[in-house]
């Protein structure tokens, strides 16, 4: 494992021991991620166990809704196989089902107006049921709103999405998930039920300070929302998949896709929003993605910055406390400590097509530029975005307002006239005189 520097490791540390003893917690575990390796591990706490074992990177913990975020590569996976359409309806794929009209969609970003909870006994804290037994407790009447109002977290449109991936592909949730993320990531020590070394889930008295055991129950179909355990070592890997995507699980623009907000409360903004199966962060300038998790005696946090190509994991075993906002934590401190160091820049290649477009470009009397970044080229200025050829003389905006739009080279004869994309004209002079 690759290291950071002494006085980087100090503050990490002394952020998770502050963490611990601030947050009374039996034990808390971390690491932090950068570049697609773990650098650095700590924890922090005698009580992994009851028995007072220490907390180590091997150690599983229950992940609570990390798991959530497994689920939805799942159903993207399904959509990018041509499966399904994250606009169709759940009753297609699931008929008779209340909530059949919401869109999967809106159960990947928790906007679909779903009650929270399944009817019954708190089904984090009992033995889970079957899916039908879960259905068929389900009703329209429960419904925390209308869809596509706000950001209104669901964990029974999860337990439904992992039903829908599993009726597609004709094997259990469990399964998918160990065959086309856990095998592909070599993520070992992630598991349904705990494997030893695993901690005890643990609830701390508000008076006395005692701990006391907290279940760990089976949660059959809920099993999506929140089942997995697993370990600082392994969540480090899958921390480096959100940062460098592996072609075989999902592309890179599904990934940008699902870091897109979509959803969120509207009190709190971008500070707090969802994507598709992720929460995001706006920290300024930079923007977290990842999810939080907590089951009965167990909290975790995975977050990473992928422009900064760093991140952190956070497991701990009690039911309250400041262990799924300490990853976002650490990252500020390594971020702050060991700042990346701006890429060493270099000539840019020749273009395959374009050169003639490079220079001064005027929308009316705004002045832009078109140049070449990173063997790509940039239109800056009132209007911005990066360009992908298409054909001779068409090209597609890749990001911004422009995103989607086609940009089209209008000559006369060998000569530009001007280009037109999405109406607006840009000539070579102001107003083209």
């Amino acid at each position: 494992m690759t290291s950071v520097r002494p006085d980087t490791a100090a503050a990490l540390f002394a952020e998770v021991a502050a963490a611990q003893g601030e947050s009374r917690l039996p034990s808390v575990n971390a690491g932090v991620v950068r570049d697609g390796a773990l650098v650095w591990t700590g924890a922090r706490g005698r009580f992994a166990t009851a028995d007072g074992e220490l907390p180590g990177a091997d150690v599983q913990y229950r992940i609570g809704s990390i798991t959530k975020t497994m689920t939805a590569i799942l159903v993207l996976q399904c959509r990018d196989d041509g499966l399904l359409s994250l606009n169709d309806a759940v009753g297609k794929h699931l008929p008779g089902i209340a909530f059949g009209d919401r869109t999967i969609r809106q159960l990947l970003a928790h906007s679909g107006g779903m009650n929270a909870e399944p009817d019954g006994p708190w089904w984090e804290r009992n033995p889970g049921v079957s899916f039908d037994e879960l259905t068929a407790a389900m009703s329209d009447t429960h419904a925390a709103g209308p869809a596509d109002r706000r950001h209104h977290y669901s964990n029974l449109g999860y337990g439904l999405l992992g039903e829908i991936v599993a009726r597609l592909r004709g094997t259990s949730w469990l399964e998918l998930v160990q065959q086309r993320i856990l095998g592909p990531l070599e993520m070992r020590r992630t598991t349904y039920f705990p494997q030893p070394p695993a901690a005890q889930g643990f609830s701390v008295h508000p008076f006395s300070g005692q701990l006391d055991p907290e279940p760990a129950h089976d949660s059959g179909a809920m099993a999506p929302a929140g089942q997995l355990w697993s370990t600082i070592e392994d969540l480090a890997r899958y921390a480096s998949f959100w940062i460098d995507p592996v072609h075989e699980i999902l592309s890179r623009d599904t990934v940008e896709e699902m870091a897109t907000p979509v959803a969120s409360d509207p009190r709190e903004g971008l500070n707090a929003s969802y994507g598709l199966g992720l929460r995001l962060i706006a920290d300024d300038p930079q923007l977290l993605i990842g999810h939080t998790g907590s089951m009965p005696g167990f909290l975790a946090g995975l977050f990473v910055d992928r422009v900064r190509r760093i991140g952190a994991v956070t497991l701990g075993n009690a039911t309250y406390g400041r262990v799924a906002s300490l990853a976002p934590d650490l990252i500020r401190i390594l971020a702050k400590y060991e700042p990346p160091i701006t890429q060493e820049w270099v000539p840019e290649p020749q273009l395959a097509q374009g050169t003639d477009l490079l220079g001064h470009w005027y929308w009316g009397n705004t002045p832009m530029t078109i140049a070449v970044s990173g063997g790509i080229l940039q239109l800056s200025g009132g209007l911005t975005t990066r360009l992908t050829p298409l054909a001779p003389d068409l090209y597609v905006g890749r990001d911004g307002y422009l995103a989607g739009e086609k940009l089209h080279v209008i000559r006369e004869g060998d000569t530009i006239s001007h280009l037109n994309v999405a109406t607006f004209v840009l000539t070579r002079t102001p107003y083209g005189r």
